[in-house]
């Protein structure tokens, strides 16, 4: 069954699902900078808008548009911008 999750006061709000490549999680961001850590490989994909991202190991951000996806492996933390709001699909492996 769905689960409902939100994060940062309410800043960022989740929804989880299970497809058949696993764990997965449709989401929204307000603007805002925000960071979290993963606990397992995750594939985020932009669906709407745009996110730049501070990959860890990295010291340059990296803009993802609509389509566009980022992998981040697993017990790592990551930043995120977003200037507007921002939906994305995440699966989780």
């Amino acid at each position: 069954m769905f689960k409902v999750n939100e994060y940062f006061g309410g800043k960022v709000k989740s929804i989880s699902f299970n497809t058949l490549d696993g764990p997965a999680t449709v989401g929204v961001m307000a603007p805002g900078e925000y960071e979290f850590g993963t606990s397992t490989v995750e594939f985020m994909t932009v669906t709407s808008g745009l996110m730049t991202i501070l990959l860890p190991g990295e010291t340059d951000w990296k803009d993802f548009r609509e389509f566009e996806t980022f992998r981040v492996d697993k017990n790592q933390k990551f930043r995120v911008r977003v200037g507007e709001e921002t939906s994305y699909r995440c699966l989780y492996q």
